[in-house]
């Protein structure tokens, strides 16, 4: 049996987070951005309309310990408004957000607003500044439900116009430019 393969992938907007689509419209999936080996996997999800760090393997073990609560995600999210200090502590405290009909309070995390990432423009356009000013929140989780950290930022009032992860456990983004992959020969979480 060869090594198991491991990669970091800066997962551009408008991406799905899998390499197989059986539904028949077109979608732009993993595999078009690198040559990856037979059975590689995404480790968790990132949504199509977000960006950022997703992990890639084939060593379904490794993306067990991944998706567990040992591992935080941090993902810087660009909201609408300029968020207050009211909201950061409703973030951190654990807000009510729904999944299929059913209510759900987000465990605390670690929330606090930053400056500008600079992050590259996306493909698509955010929108126009004519809208109002927008800011920036850095959320820490150590839980992943679907599209959790949007919910939670409008739970608040602060719709999320833009997501990036930024971290999972000690893997950082870093410099990575949207779309560049990097093999890795683990994963130091």
């Amino acid at each position: 049996m060869s090594a198991h393969k491991h990669f970091l992938i800066h997962k551009p907007y408008g991406y799905l987070s899998q390499f197989v689509y059986e539904l028949k419209r077109k979608k732009k999936l993993l595999g078009e951005l690198h040559d990856f080996p037979e059975g590689t996997m995404a480790i968790g999800r990132l949504d199509e309309d977000s960006e950022g760090l997703l992990l890639l393997t084939t060593d379904g073990q490794m993306s067990e310990l991944v998706r567990s609560k040992k591992v935080t995600k941090e993902y810087y999210a660009q909201v609408d408004g300029l968020i207050t200090e009211d909201a950061i502590e409703k973030l951190k405290n654990g807000v009510e957000i729904g999944f299929d009909g059913i209510k759900y309070i987000t465990n605390p995390c670690q929330a606090f607003k930053i400056d500008d990432p600079g992050f590259a423009p996306r493909s698509k356009k955010i929108r126009d500044e004519r809208h109002g000013p927008t800011s920036w929140v850095s959320i820490t989780l150590n839980e992943g439900k679907f599209r959790q950290v949007r919910k939670m930022t409008s739970a608040v009032g602060f719709p999320t116009l833009r997501l990036v992860r930024v971290r999972v456990g000690n893997v950082y983004l870093g410099d990575m430019q949207s779309g560049e992959v990097k093999e890795v020969s683990e994963f130091s979480l």
